[in-house]
């Protein structure tokens, strides 16, 4: 039997523990990023896939345009009717 004393390890310092936790919060937002640019981009597909002739932002906004002040009146009335039901 030895009695050899194991070499112990230091604790890492203050300034080793928050440079772990930039590097964490870093990757975190880097991730967090990357994953808002994707739902951009899916986000962009979906509405130029929607303006194209024939889709509903199409005719929605040639409706807006032909009569303007009667698609701002329907919108302020759908307004106040989901601002109501909550």
């Amino acid at each position: 039997m030895s009695m050899d004393i194991p070499p112990t390890v230091p604790s890492p310092s203050i300034a080793e523990r928050t440079i772990d936790s930039a590097t964490d919060v870093s990757r975190t937002i880097e991730e967090v990023t990357e994953s808002l640019k994707v739902a951009v981009e899916r986000l962009r597909m979906v509405i130029d896939r929607s303006q194209q002739p024939g889709e509903p932002l199409a005719r929605l906004r040639a409706a807006t345009r032909w009569a303007p002040l009667t698609s701002l009146s329907i919108a302020f009335l759908l307004g106040v009717a989901i601002a109501r039901r909550r």
